[in-house]
Formats: C-alpha cells, sequence, structure tokens
C-alpha cells in the first residue's frame, strides 16, 4: 500500500512549526526577523551533511538532525558566540517517509532545545536523487570579541578540549577490518562519530583568554595547519594529545590508527591558542564550566607545517593532514 503524504505546508506545520522560535512567526512567512542584543554583533555560519560522508544512510533520522545543528553549534563554541536560531534546508529524496520525518523533527526538536537555539526557517523541497541536509546558524557575541581562527601569536600554549580522534575511531570500526574492542568501547566511539557534542560551554573563556580558535572538524594535524598564519609555526607533542579510554584501548589494539585519530575529522572539539599569562584562568573557567582542556604545544615563531613529536622528540609525519571532500 502506497503512503499517503502530507504536502509541504502541512509538513512545514506539523514537523517544524512547533520548533519555531522568536522571529519566525511559527513559519508562516517568508523570512524571519532577528535582532541581536544590543552591543553584539551576529556570528554565522553554515555546514551541510551528506550521506555516506557525516552519516550512514541507516543511521536513525533523530542522529541525523541532532548531527546536523551540532556541527554548526560547534563552529559558534570556537568563535565564542551564543547560539541565537538557525534555518534548515532539507530536500526530501523519493522514497521520504512521514516516520522518517517524525523522527528527523524529534531530534531536532531535542537538539535545539538542548543548545538552546530554535528554528527560525528554512526551505522544505523535494530533492532530483540523494536527501539535501544543510543548517545555517546565528550566534552573537559581544562586538569586537568574535575570536578569530588565526592571530596565534609565537609563545602561546595550544590547547584542546575534551578528547581526539573518537569520531574518526568510530567511522572504522563500523568497519569489516576493525578492531575487536569490547562492546561498551565500541558505544563510545560510535555516539561520538553520531553525535558531536558542541562545547558552547567554552565559548565566553575563549573569548576573555584565547588569541586564535577554531573547531576540529577535519582533523586535528591539518585543522591546526589550517590557524598558522602570519609568520607562526606550531609544535605539538603527540603523547599529550588527550585519548579516551576507548581510544586508547583501539590503539593498543591497532598501533595504526594514532594517524587516524589525529587525522580523521569529526571530533568537533575546539583548538585554541591560549597566552601563557591567560592559560591558568583559561583552565579554571574551562574547568568550572565542565569542559577538560588540555594544553598539547606551543605557537612558535617561523613558517611552515606545525611539527607534531614523537617518541625521542622526533618529528611524526602523516600522509595526509586531514580529511578532504575533493
Amino acid at each position: 500500500m502506497t503512503e499517503t503524504r502530507a504536502g509541504e505546508e502541512a509538513l512545514i506545520a506539523r514537523y517544524f512549526a512547533p520548533l519555531a522560535g522568536p522571529g519566525a512567526e511559527g513559519l508562516r512567512d517568508d523570512a524571519a526577523s532577528l535582532t541581536p542584543s544590543p552591543g553584539h554583533d551576529l556570528v554565522v555560519t553554515v555546514d551541510a551533511i551528506v550521506a555516506g560522508i557525516h552519516y550512514f544512510p541507516d543511521d536513525l533520522p533523530a542522529s541525523i538532525a541532532r548531527k546536523a545543528l551540532g556541527v554548526n553549534l560547534s563552529d559558534l563554541a570556537a568563535k565564542g558566540a551564543r547560539p541565537c536560531g538557525f534555518l534548515l534546508t532539507l530536500a526530501l529524496p523519493d522514497d521520504w517517509t512521514e516516520a522518517w520525518l517524525a523522527g528527523f523533527s524529534e531530534g531536532l526538536r531535542e537538539a535545539s532545545e538542548a543548545f538552546g537555539c530554535p528554528l527560525l526557517g528554512g526551505d522544505t523541497t523535494r530533492a532530483g536523487g540523494a536527501m539535501l541536509l544543510s543548517v545555517t546558524v546565528f550566534g552573537e557575541v559581544p562586538s569586537g570579541t568574535m575570536v578569530r581562527r588565526q592571530g596565534a601569536q609565537a609563545g602561546d600554549r595550544l590547547c584542546v578540549s575534551g578528547t581526539i580522534g573518537d569520531a574518526a575511531l568510530g567511522l572504522v570500526i563500523q568497519g569489516a577490518a576493525a578492531p575487536a574492542l569490547d562492546v561498551d568501547s565500541r558505544a563510545v566511539l560510535i555516539d561520538r562519530y553520531r553525535h558531536p557534542q558542541p562545547r558552547l560551554a567554552l565559548a565566553s573563556a575563549l573569548r576573555r583568554h584565547a588569541r586564535a580558535a577554531m573547531d576540529v572538524s577535519d582533523g586535528l594535524v591539518g585543522d591546526l595547519g589550517k590557524m598558522l598564519g602570519g609568520g607562526v609555526t606550531a609544535r605539538v607533542r603527540v603523547a599529550d594529545v588527550p585519548l579516551s579510554p576507548a581510544a586508547r584501548q583501539a590503539l593498543l589494539l591497532d598501533p595504526a590508527l594514532l594517524a587516524t585519530a589525529l587525522t580523521g575529522g569529526d571530533d568537533y572539539e575546539v583548538l585554541c591558542a591560549v597566552p601563557p599569562k591567560n592559560l591558568d584562568d583559561f583552565r579554571a573557567e574551562a574547568r568550572e564550566a565542565g569542559v577538560a582542556v588540555t594544553e598539547i604545544g606551543t605557537i612558535e615563531a617561523g613558517e611552515g607545517p606545525p611539527v607534531f613529536v614523537g617518541p625521542n622528540d622526533s618529528a611524526q609525519a602523516f600522509a595526509r593532514g586531514s580529511f578532504s571532500h575533493f
């Protein structure tokens, strides 16, 4: 039996209008209004997620929704911004179902409420082929305080939030040649791949203490290279890069996976450069916010890519620095 499916306006009213925030007019208009708080700048970012690249086609729709919003909010967190709302572009394939859309909208509702980021509008349409999913997020910072990607200076300390490599390992262990991890460790790593946790609680500490910051989305090695510029490079101690117990177990079973952990991407942690005089205060504020941060290296004067130092102070080489779409 062919499922009877609602039209565009009915879909919006049923699944997305309940998520609408102030200024969205219940998604009954062609545009929303958004006014930043007095003395604040808007910060805007957009990311698409693609089946087979950012998620598995058979992932639960609620998980896909949470990831779509989470990866964008991670960019806001690294800029020191507070979320204000988001736009959703959703182009559905021919085989979409009401059950899938109900699960997707429920996951989107849970994420938007958890992160304080309501839906402002967007576009729902039919795709010519595979599903298209894109989110644009708006945030705000006190005027002139957005933390830029570049701006690190020699002597700054490099710090990262959380742990590195979990998501990339979570992707690997779903393959045929995966190491034989215990059930709990597998669950931790796969969850990190499916459900990024944007470090929004770190935003105010970044504004006060970081000279440069970005989120680690394509791999620590390559993303650090993107953060450098203006006559500086960096030196990172590989042994100091924070790894979760689950990741450590995976590396014990297959040490070659270290390169995957450092270059694979999907971490959605914050990488930042902090002046030495600010380091103790930054750590204290991060701890108070409930976010672990770890010092992993130093910004140095010079040119060229960052150096990752392994055992015996030997430079460690990687076949690639980060994930690339092209």
